[in-house]
């Protein structure tokens, strides 16, 4: 039996879906999602299998216009993550209509060798003729080899775009076991996760002023996992607002965390939060190291 394997680089605006579908794609969640713009920070890989044929999907921040070292580091992850891709799918929010930062990222993508699709996504809220419109101007830009109209949070059209990029895949074997879901480790996992929580549940009270810091992940003899963390704030203020009255508010993201944490690793954990007040810590090339991203003057 031949056996594929590829990757495919998921690319797009803050917002588009991309870690929904991400995760829609592989079955389970692999990628950390919220309503907020930008959450994913780092390249995070989902591993997804049709058949013979194994996906290697790549999923990126969101491109925007940076503004800070954080913001740069970001966008060079995103454009870097389709350097060795097979196939470039470019995910757009189908809601939002033809933007002036669409257009920025069709004008890169154009210089681009790799094979590219465009995938229109939210398609169960979008007005149907002005997606049909938005997918014409789309392709009236870019050469895109097939286009595909889906739902990340309905399921709409994934198992035929599952399918369809299975088919797309190079011969070869397999890089990842067969009940393997990503390549991200279980330390950057558990930042992940807590990172989510104060996303969800702070919402804009705390938009991109924090960071999560896994400074300790310690296997017990009785088979459950301890994780030490350090949430890094920019001022005083904002670590009042992690820790809420009576540290109420910390109490809710760290049983949250812990609880999703013990289902993604199928064991009990113990999870220890620490919040800490770094004003410098998007200059910290260590932690941009942790959470994979480079450094970019």
């Amino acid at each position: 039996m031949t056996t594929r394997c590829g990757l495919v680089a998921v690319v797009g605006a803050p917002n588009a879906g991309k870690s929904t579908l991400v995760n829609a794609l592989v079955g389970q969640k692999v990628a950390i999602v919220s309503p907020k713009a930008q959450t994913t920070r780092t390249r995070l890989m989902g591993i997804a299998i049709a058949g013979e044929s194994q996906t290697l999907l790549l999923d990126t921040p969101g491109i925007f216009d940076p503004r800070r070292r954080l913001d740069r580091a970001m966008v060079a992850a995103a454009w870097g993550g389709t350097q060795d891709a097979d196939l470039v799918a470019l995910v757009i929010d189908a809601t939002t209509g033809f933007s002036g930062r669409i257009e920025a990222m069709l004008d890169t993508l154009q210089g681009r060798r790799e094979a590219k699709i465009l995938v229109l996504n939210k398609v169960d809220i979008a007005d149907k003729q002005a997606l049909l419109t938005l997918a014409g101007q789309l392709n009236e830009r870019v050469a895109f080899e097939d286009t595909f109209m889906v739902s990340a949070t309905t399921g709409d059209g994934i198992a035929d775009l599952k399918a369809a990029l299975a088919a797309r895949m190079p011969e070869g074997p397999w890089h990842f076991p067969e009940e393997q879901v990503s390549d991200a480790t279980d330390r950057m996992l558990a930042a992940e996760v807590t990172r989510e929580q104060l996303y969800l549940q702070l919402h804009a009270e705390l938009p991109y002023a924090s960071a999560v810091e896994t400074e300790k992940y310690e296997e017990r003899k009785d088979g459950s996992v301890a994780i030490h963390q350090q949430i890094l704030v920019g001022r005083p203020t904002q670590r009042a607002i992690v820790l809420g009255k009576g540290g109420a508010r910390i109490k809710e993201i760290g049983a949250a965390a812990r609880e999703q944490l013990g289902q993604l690793l199928g064991r009990r954990v113990h999870l220890f939060l620490h919040v800490k007040v770094k004003p410098d810590w998007e200059e910290d090339r260590g932690l941009y190291r942790e959470i994979g991203l480079d450094w970019v003057e």
